[in-house]
């Protein structure tokens, strides 16, 4: 009873609004094939949902715990599978990293539990589930190679992309993501030009970084530069940014 949790890096990322609080964006996600945590169901009688694996983070903060819990209120239904297993996450994927880790994790959680309890929720569903526990899960709920995501993340269409590999530089640097998003909103929101990057998402990612630099292919990346200014020295050269940060990459 096991699942992989892949990370994921955004070949490009850029905000298209502001909502209800929440900024909307268009982005490429790409699986990344060498890089996942895992998640296993393992048998251990439990007074109460139990995750290991996660370090300090409580269980009542934990993405897969929220998960657990919008699937129990989407069915209606109570389970006392958790009572005789244990949640165990083997974490490889850095966390403040812009890889995805936490939501992959849920993610693959919510795919494990369906599967192994039987639920039959059907994959769109699961994901609509997902989005109302984080905005980057239902990507991870399809579990897609490549997929272009928009709205608030809840929009996800697979995109048949050319294979290439992923090379990533991940330095010991967390990025808080919500204060990433404030400080876009703060400094740089009133900047968005949604026809710089009309038609991207037809294009194939190695067109996309073709037309465009760091900066240019991800608007969270000057977002992080002005929370995080360490980045700017240890960015290296003609890579690009994952999400809110603090992973760099390139592909060939």
């Amino acid at each position: 009873m096991t699942q992989k949790a892949h990370a994921k890096i955004n070949t490009f990322l850029k905000i298209t609004g502001h909502k209800n609080g929440y900024h909307t964006l268009l982005s490429r996600f790409i699986k990344v094939p060498h890089l996942y945590d895992t998640i296993s169901f393992v048998p251990q009688e439990c007074e109460k949902f139990t995750i290991e694996g996660c370090g300090d983070v409580p269980v009542e903060s934990n993405t897969i715990y929220k998960s657990f819990l919008a699937m129990q209120n989407s069915i209606n239904e109570q389970t006392d599978f958790f009572r005789h297993h244990k949640v165990v996450v083997e974490k490889n994927i850095p966390t403040g990293a812009g890889l995805g880790g936490g939501s992959s994790d849920a993610g693959a959680f919510m795919r494990l539990f369906n599967e192994v309890c039987n639920l039959q929720i059907d994959t769109p569903t699961l994901a609509q589930i997902g989005s109302t526990v984080g905005a980057d899960i239902p990507f991870f709920v399809y579990d897609y190679d490549s997929a272009n995501v928009s709205g608030f993340g809840e929009v996800v269409e697979p995109f048949d992309d050319e294979p290439f590999e992923i090379e990533l530089f991940m330095p010991d640097i967390h990025c808080d993501t919500p204060l990433v998003y404030k400080t876009f909103k703060r400094e740089l929101f009133d900047e968005i030009e949604p026809t710089s990057f009309e038609g991207w998402e037809t294009l194939m990612t190695k067109e996309v970084l073709h037309r465009a630099d760091a900066v240019m292919a991800n608007d969270l990346y000057r977002a992080s530069l002005i929370a995080y200014p360490q980045l700017k020295e240890i960015a290296p050269k003609d890579w690009y940014f994952s999400g809110s940060g603090s992973t760099f990459f390139r592909i060939k």
